[in-house]
């Protein structure tokens, strides 16, 4: 049995940050599948997707906070959990068609391998949580199995299934068991949320790939890079501190709960927002200096947007501050799409950058 250690849980491993930059993969399929089709049956199987992706990796991070990755049976499972979330995340661009099997299959290869390890655990609080969890978590695995084994509308419904069954499962299931290793929780989601908001920036230059590079879009690519720093900045200016501290400071019933709420629920928004917006920078380095196109105002905007309320969220949750300026930016934000319709991405960019920066500096002044 593995025993639950603070000194050895304090810190994320390498092997976790490993395992993040393969789920990560996945951010960056989804990106591509909202660039190539950028429609609203897109938009719904990416949304359904991610649910569930997001829903295990979450698993994941919980697990490893329960159970550090020091013994060479640990490590060696949760490689071949991340193979089961390559499977997963090479499937992507067709869950809906051809490549529906190959993801029930490294879907239920990610389930197994999370309920098994964290059976492992020494805490009975813990083991009990899991036991109550995990099977709900097989049974969701076996309808995405199922459901990509079938075909049309059958599929559609049993995934949209899975993702409704894995979040409502906290509302039947017994999740006050879990222990919570703050630090260590805290700094594991802040480094996907890293890793993800990179990814955009990786999105500029795929979108540019080898066409030409006249000083328009260079400049669409650096806005590009400026909006990712803005959204960087909107958290790791000091929301990672105060959640650590919210969660050290919360009684041992209600860590748990906060943990779920802050780090599952409202990164739900904080992750689908960079997607989004990912996508739409991919798009918007091609098409700089002509109007833009309704997906590429709409993904900029509505991405910024999402990201920023699930911020608003997130500091409720924890008590963090104010809520009213970033509230405001988050409805700012979005008439910014018209602007790009009306004139160009590059303009819009410029738009979304300046009430980023300025919203965040008078959050900052009024502390």
């Amino acid at each position: 049995m593995v025993t639950q250690e603070v000194a050895s849980g304090s810190r994320v491993t390498p092997l976790e940050l490993f395992f993040d930059l393969v789920f990560v993969f996945t951010i960056t399929q989804l990106t591509s599948l909202l660039a190539r089709d950028a429609t609203w049956t897109a938009v719904f199987q990416a949304a359904v997707i991610f649910g569930n992706v997001y829903w295990m990796y979450g698993g994941y991070a919980w697990l490893t906070n329960a159970v550090p990755p020091r013994e060479l049976g640990v490590r060696l499972l949760l490689l071949v959990g991340m193979g089961g979330f390559l499977l997963v995340a090479i499937s992507i661009p067709t869950a809906f068609g051809a490549g529906g099997a190959v993801f029930g299959i490294g879907y239920v290869v990610v389930t197994l391998i999370h309920t098994g390890v964290f059976l492992r655990v020494s805490q009975q609080s813990v083991l009990k949580a899991m036991i109550g969890l995990g099977p709900f978590n097989i049974i969701t695995a076996v309808i995405l199995l199922v459901g990509g084994l079938t075909t049309g509308p059958s599929r559609v419904l049993l995934f949209t299934l899975g993702f409704v069954l894995h979040w409502i499962t906290p509302l039947i299931t017994r999740t006050g068991g879990f222990r919570i290793l703050a630090g260590h929780f805290v700094e594991r989601h802040g480094l996907i949320l890293l890793i993800a908001i990179g990814e955009s920036v990786v999105a500029v230059g795929l979108g540019l790939g080898a066409i030409a590079l006249p000083p328009g879009r260079i400049l669409a690519a650096l806005l590009g890079l400026a909006l990712a720093a803005a959204l960087w900045w909107l958290y790791f200016s000091g929301e990672e501190r105060r959640a650590e501290l919210a969660l050290e400071a919360a009684p041992q019933p209600r860590k748990a709960w906060l943990a779920l709420n802050a780090f599952g629920y409202t990164f739900l928004p904080l992750l689908g927002g960079i997607v989004v917006v990912a996508a739409g920078m991919k798009l918007a380095v091609v098409r700089y200096s002509e109007p833009a196109t309704m997906a590429i105002a709409w993904f900029l905007a509505a991405g910024v947007a999402g990201y920023v309320l699930g911020l608003v969220i997130f500091r409720w949750l924890i008590q963090g501050g104010r809520l009213s300026i970033r509230l405001l930016v988050a409805i700012l934000v979005l008439p910014s799409a018209f602007v790009g319709l009306a004139v160009s991405p590059i303009a819009q960019l410029i738009v979304l950058v300046a009430i980023l920066i300025v919203g965040t500096l008078i959050d900052s002044a009024l502390g």
